[in-house]
């Protein structure tokens, strides 16, 4: 294979491995690796799978993604949003951890990669766009709450029904106090101070291994198992074997709609967190790439006994503290949780299922964006409406349901917006060739007889018509003093027009004449000045009627009413 292939097949830090990234990416693989370990048993809780599979899902998808995403720091693998749509999306048709179940989630990593890598080929990393972030942070901030309130009967050792939002969750909980398991609650709170005492006194160990040694060596010794607290049990030493058992194209017909749904959000997810550690380290991420090597990463993982997996924050973060610079890290990562498959499987039977809880809530409760809710209070009512409005009904209507609810959301809140595009009356500052809005500088001078009136986005058919009916506001049908002879219209703002909107300027400019006013347009941008020669409107306005520059209009308007005012 030519070394031109492998660069366009691979990520550049495969063929071109700089050897003073050695020493920061064994420590991160080697850090991230261990870290992995309880996330991946707790998060494949979370997703309804026996916990030796969260362990699986950190290994062929790791691997795809080092050697052909565009992150050097991204930790790919099981994240506590994707775990919880998985089960959202698999628990209507199967019994979770049942073997019909896992075949499902299967199968949904199968869809979800296929959706993501047919979004990639087709260069359309683009889409994420159309939510806005005010609603990806509703959303997250929902889901932690849903998966913190799932692990609660991990946590107390009250059976909860499984049917019911979150707030049926804690009125059942309320009604049944006297039910809660003194050893259990006892351990998942004890892992949960251990973890934060931990992460706050000494964050260069991993707080989570920590607190699941100590609990493992304390329900062997205790007994605790015998006591009623639920532990994980006998799990599978090994690697995980290649299946195609799970391939049903009528089970895929049932699972499309909710592997879009995770396809869409985990890639949001993931391609923001990449996004972030690329700009501390200044280079840049392809999003169609990163969507094919999601995509490859649950496609080929899929085969290898691995639910649905994507870029999560909190690894990504560790990955980076600790010296990642390429996908070699994640490579070691991989190692480390393939050798715990091979020979320390043994230690995870007396794990208890409420440390994981702790462990899951720990690492949710970060995504709870309270700083943005009390920012978007100050900054921007709208958008703290599109965040509350996505947030409860992700909370009370269903995970799917709260991501159509922000996607009709942030469509209708960019409809509403280009609708209304910002416009200004401008006035000139005295001394200068500078103009500005008069409603913002008081002292900006305007010409009487000479309007002077910019428009600040491109114009098209969902605009066009609430900017004639501002530019017809300043230009009123009157035989007043006020009444302008010449307008000028400042474009330079404005990069696209669309043919509605050249319909409505020609059929303005029409009026305009008739009324016996002006037309004059300045700072008019090569594609929008290509459009209008094409249509028409650039020679019945008259080529001399453009200007380069606001200033230049104006001046020739004023020569123009001295013109018309001397005759």
């Amino acid at each position: 294979m030519s070394s031109l292939v492998r660069s366009r097949i691979f990520s550049d830090w495969v063929t071109n491995y700089q050897r003073e990234n050695l020493g920061g990416d064994i420590n991160a693989g080697i850090t991230v690796g261990v870290m992995l370990i309880p996330q991946g048993l707790a998060y494949a809780l979370v997703a309804g799978m026996p916990p030796i599979y969260g362990l699986y899902a950190t290994l062929i998808p790791l691997i795809v993604y080092a050697l052909l995403g565009t992150s050097g720091q991204l930790a790919v693998g099981p994240v506590a949003m994707v775990s919880l749509l998985v089960a959202t999306g698999v628990a209507p048709f199967a019994e979770a951890g049942s073997e019909a179940y896992i075949q499902l989630a299967l199968l949904l990593a199968l869809l979800v990669g296929a959706i993501q890598l047919g979004l990639g080929l087709l260069r359309f990393g683009f889409v994420t766009n159309f939510l806005s972030h005010p609603v990806l942070s509703g959303f997250t901030s929902a889901v932690s709450l849903i998966i913190a309130a799932s692990q609660l009967k991990h946590l107390t050792g009250i059976s909860i029904p499984s049917e019911g939002n979150i707030l049926d969750t804690l009125v059942y909980i309320g009604g049944h106090l006297g039910n809660i398991h003194g050893p259990t609650i006892a351990i998942g709170l004890g892992g949960m101070a251990i973890i934060v005492a931990i992460k706050r006194f000494y964050p260069k160990i991993p707080g989570g291994v920590v607190a699941l040694l100590l609990a493992i060596l304390i329900t062997w010794q205790a007994g605790l198992h015998e006591m009623g607290v639920a532990i994980v049990g006998s799990v599978p030493a090994g690697l995980p074997s290649f299946t195609t058992d799970f391939l049903s194209f009528s089970n895929a017909k049932m699972l499309f709609p909710t592997a879009l749904a995770i396809a869409l959000v985990g890639y949001l997810e993931s391609i923001a967190v990449a996004k972030a550690f690329a700009s501390k380290h200044n280079y840049s991420i392809d999003p169609s790439r990163e969507l094919v090597a999601l995509g490859l990463a649950n496609v080929f993982g899929s085969f290898f006994r691995s639910f649905p997996t994507t870029g999560g924050l909190a690894r990504t973060a560790v990955n980076n503290d600790a010296g990642a610079k390429t996908g070699l890290a994640s490579l070691l990562s991989v190692g480390v949780v393939g050798l715990a498959l091979l020979f320390f499987t043994p230690l995870f039977t007396y794990l208890p299922k409420a440390l994981l809880a702790s462990v899951i809530v720990i690492a949710v409760s970060g995504l709870i964006d309270i700083k943005e809710i009390k920012y978007l209070w100050k900054v921007n009512k709208t958008d703290l409406g599109l965040l509350m409005a996505t947030g409860l009904a992700a909370l009370f209507l269903g995970i799917e349901e709260g991501i159509l609810v922000g996607v009709i959301l942030s469509l209708l809140a960019f409809i509403q917006q280009a609708s209304k595009p910002q416009m200004a009356r401008l006035g000139q500052l005295a001394g200068t060739e500078t103009f500005r809005n008069v409603d913002r500088f008081p002292d900006a001078v305007t010409t009487p007889g000479v309007v002077i009136f910019r428009i600040d986005a491109s114009l098209f058919f969902g605009n066009i018509d609430t900017v004639r009916d501002a530019i017809e506001a300043v230009t009123p049908n009157t035989d007043g003093p006020n009444n302008p002879e010449v307008l000028v219209l400042d474009l330079y703002p404005v990069n696209r027009v669309d043919s509605s909107a050249l319909h409505v300027l020609t059929k303005l400019h029409e009026t305009l004449r008739s009324r016996k006013v002006k037309l004059f347009f300045s700072g008019v941008k090569g594609p929008v000045r290509d459009a209008m020669k094409a249509s028409g409107l650039d020679a019945e306005v008259g080529t001399d009627h453009f200007y380069n520059s606001v200033f230049d209009a104006s001046e020739s308007a004023k020569r123009h009413l001295n013109s018309y005012l001397g005759s």
